[in-house]
């Protein structure tokens, strides 16, 4: 590797030739402080936070996107950076709208901290009221409010770069400029898959989820409701972040210890409906590659992926799933079987789903997600909001024991669990798969190639003497890409697993906020997150969903057999084109 010799506060070091002035100081272990900048993402130097002295130039000079050279000399704490600094951040501030106290992002909030560090007491500079704010909450999944945007330009880049959609642009210019759809559409009409990444990777709070957390609060209030809590297998890979925890931690049996004492009357592990849906599903595939059915034959988990086909390529809606996503399958159950067993009027049973991603708010307001009128599930917490109930409830979420899912529908096996990584549906699916065509308890089951970070994974396998060719792909780009080949014929598959958010759900649109400082230092949160579901998958004895015996009892005293009739009534659904930028009179 070249290198070359720089120069950092009167410091020299040797650094990579490719790195750039911000990456030869972390390398220093020198934190020049950054707003807009996003590594791989968003590298604009718009912000100019991170300025730096330059020997030889005559400005200051954005150390983000300014290379190194052989012999540069930087210096980053003059005075007059430290001056340039605060004057970029009180005109930030004099522009942003300043309700920390009540603000989302409290305490977690990167111009807050960026005002903490160059300890901000006053801003010198009066307020200028740019245009009359934007307050977008006509979506059920994603608010926007441009009061508090600084222009950092992270989500346009987000969005356009991993989620593939371009929904989101500068609009206008000078004082007048701020984000939004084009032509300031609402996102609900934008073509948006609210997937949620730019919620993840804003630095304050103009993007944020649908709040649900008054509406589950006052369930939980009402001695009429029985509320029922499911938590999504990715949840338990990062809920412990919330609580000052390392990303990596798995908590399992603190966040149901914890939502128990949140008054709740029951806490199921979504885990079981993934067993429940790779039955669903996979025998959907087998009798598709049996009897001539559709192929490829996609999932269906994925809300956003969900969106990505109906708006973007609709010719392809028979080849997905009818399954409904696990969630839903688990509403139906929970107010169908658990309520005949319990006694309970399914109208009095409150079913709250905890998520990774946002766009699950957007999928349990379809109105396929209900049967016989009673919608499936009745509101969707992200692993954000259930925190914050947490905390309001004053549960000391590190010192408490674990214990257990609620039974009868508690248990799932270790393929339920992998859902929440990229690729875990499409491996859970063949172990069960697998083991159907063969007539065997196959021994192999650990499908590594289809596992990974990789945009795209692809694979032929050879299951029981059939060639299946599958193919995996996360986040909406590579959702588009993988798509646009296997619609011009370059590609054939039988089986495709597509997810829409990069990395799977383990870095939904809900997930705890990962700051930028993390992001940039190369710490890969998706895969940690997921090396949690892939531990608790090889520490269970039962790691083939067909095996979970939870979910046999359930066909054998109620739903009779996988896509039965009555499994086809409730776990079940079908899909529509959505138009982009409807006209008014739709």
């Amino acid at each position: 590797m070249n290198t070359v010799k720089i120069t950092i506060n009167n410091r020299e070091y040797e650094v990579p030739s490719n790195y750039t002035i911000l990456d030869a100081c972390r390398a220093a272990q020198i934190d020049v402080p950054t707003l807009c900048f996003l590594k791989d993402i968003n590298e604009t130097g718009a912000c100019r936070m991170c300025v730096v002295e330059v020997e030889g130039t005559r400005n200051l000079q954005a150390s983000c996107v300014t290379p190194v050279r052989n012999g540069m000399v930087v210096k980053t704490n003059t005075t007059r950076v430290i001056n340039s600094q605060k004057t970029t951040l009180e005109l930030l501030l004099a522009n942003h709208n300043i309700e920390c106290l009540v603000c989302n992002r409290n305490g977690q909030c990167e111009l807050q901290d960026l005002a903490e560090r160059f300890q901000l007491k006053d801003i010198y500079f009066e307020n200028y009221k740019k245009r009359e704010p934007i307050y977008d909450d006509a979506s059920v999944s994603i608010v926007r409010d441009t009061s508090k945007c600084v222009l950092c330009g992270r989500c346009v880049s987000v969005c356009k770069k991993q989620a593939g959609m371009s929904v989101l642009t500068f609009i206008d210019r000078g004082f007048e400029t701020h984000v939004g759809p084009a032509f300031d559409e609402k996102m609900e009409y934008a073509g948006c898959i609210y997937c949620g990444q730019c919620i993840n990777v804003c630095p304050v709070d103009a993007l944020k989820e649908k709040p649900h957390i008054e509406l589950v609060w006052e369930a939980i209030n009402d001695p009429k409701k029985h509320v029922v809590f499911q938590t999504a297998p990715a949840v338990r890979a990062a809920i412990a972040e919330e609580f000052g925890k390392e990303i990596g931690t798995g908590a399992t049996g603190k966040m149901v210890a914890a939502i128990k004492r949140l008054g709740v009357n029951k806490v199921f592990d979504t885990n079981f409906a993934a067993d429940l849906t790779i039955m669903e599903e996979g025998f959907e595939l087998i009798d598709r590659l049996q009897n001539g059915g559709k192929l490829p034959m996609f999932t269906s988990c994925s809300p956003g992926w969900i969106r990505i086909i109906e708006q973007y390529y609709p010719e392809f809606i028979p080849n997905l799933s009818t399954c409904k996503s696990p969630h839903q399958m688990f509403g139906a159950i929970i107010k169908s079987y658990y309520a005949k067993k319990m006694n309970i009027d399914p109208k009095d049973i409150f079913v709250v789903s905890v998520m990774p991603c946002s766009c699950k708010k957007s999928e349990m307001h379809r109105p396929e997600m209900a049967v016989n009128g009673n919608r499936d599930v009745d509101a969707v917490l992200t692993t954000r909001e259930v925190a914050k109930m947490i905390k309001q409830a004053g549960i000391d979420f590190n010192n408490l024991p674990d214990e257990d899912f609620d039974h009868p529908l508690g248990e799932y096996s270790g393929a339920g669990v992998i859902f929440g990584a990229t690729g875990g549906v499409m491996e859970a699916a063949l172990r069960t798969v697998a083991d159907v065509l063969s007539n065997q308890d196959l021994k192999e089951i650990d499908y590594n190639v289809v596992r990974g970070t990789e945009g795209i994974k692809e694979a032929e396998l050879d299951i029981a003497g059939h060639k299946i060719r599958v193919a995996v792909a996360h986040g909406g780009a590579n959702a588009k890409k993988l798509m646009d080949m296997i619609k011009s014929g370059e590609k054939e598959y039988h089986f495709v697993e597509i997810m829409g958010c990069n990395g799977g759900c383990v870095n939904g649109g809900g997930q705890p906020y990962v700051n930028a400082k993390t992001r940039n230092s190369g710490l890969d949160h998706r895969k940690l997150r997921a090396q949690v579901l892939y531990n608790e998958d090889k520490s269970k004895t039962v790691r083939k969903s067909h095996l979970n015996k939870d979910v046999m009892k359930l066909y054998d005293e109620f739903l009779g057999k996988p896509n039965s009739h009555l499994a086809h009534e409730l776990l079940h659904t079908h899909y529509h084109q959505r138009e982009i930028f409807p006209t008014q009179e739709n």
